[in-house]
């Protein structure tokens, strides 16, 4: 059993809604406030997606995109200016392997990561001048959570009725520690995820003929899986 040295000095917990994008300068002053510093931030909310395009409002991709995009770049940016004035800090993304790949019934999931790929892969351009300000992207593929029961469906009044099983998923504390040594060692870009799922990932870098011929057999199982009211996998196994 580990013993922790924190005391009640050590922890600050402030609730934060990363929509209220007015809220986030507060938010991070208060940070500061506490600790006179920032060394790492770590940006891990947003919701993920089950529905298929031609069924779902707009609206919903608008939510996606102003939770899991415009609400993280929002957090990072106030975040980075005292990173910025240091020159020093980490900025760590969850991004997710449908950062790197599209997948069936997450359409806006998917766009709202690739968005946050092309952003923080942009930044890390832009911050040259300050090489102990690293921007890392941890990529997770399926990890237990509770992303299932939270996700957005056709219409933002909708949630999902069935979360499937979280077996065949990674371990949380497994994804976790990974995420700690990538940020440990300051990767620009992690994959996190157990086989077949990391497979998929390689095919669609280095053979994207061979990944979109094998996401479209995987997808219209999914879709039919999803049809009949089986949630399954983004990636789910034939």
């Amino acid at each position: 059993l580990e013993v922790s040295n924190l005391g009640e000095k050590d922890i600050l917990v402030l609730r934060l809604d990363l929509t209220d994008r007015s809220s986030h300068e507060a938010a991070t002053n208060s940070v500061l406030k506490h600790f006179g510093k920032i060394d790492v931030l770590v940006n891990n909310g947003g919701r993920s997606q089950r529905s298929l395009f031609v069924d779902t409002n707009l609206d919903v991709y608008s939510a996606i995109m102003e939770l899991n995009y415009l609400g993280t770049i929002s957090l990072t940016k106030y975040v980075l200016n005292h990173m910025i004035q240091r020159k020093k800090g980490k900025v760590v993304t969850v991004s997710s392997v449908m950062g790197i790949m599209g997948a069936p019934l997450a359409s806006g999931y998917c766009a709202s990561k690739h968005a946050l790929q092309g952003f923080f892969n942009s930044l890390r351009t832009e911050l040259t001048d300050y090489p102990e300000i690293s921007i890392i992207n941890i990529c997770p593929g399926p990890v237990q959570s509770k992303i299932i029961q939270n996700v957005f469906t056709e219409n933002l009044a909708k949630s999902i009725e069935n979360s499937g099983d979280q077996s065949h998923k990674m371990p949380t504390d497994r994804c976790v520690r990974l995420t700690l040594v990538s940020t440990a060692n300051d990767l620009k870009e992690a994959w996190i995820s157990d086989n077949p799922y990391l497979a998929v990932c390689y095919l669609w870098q280095y053979a994207p003929t061979w990944a979109w011929w094998l996401m479209n057999r995987m997808g219209k199982k999914r879709i039919q899986n999803f049809k009949s009211g089986v949630v399954s996998s983004i990636l789910s196994p034939l």
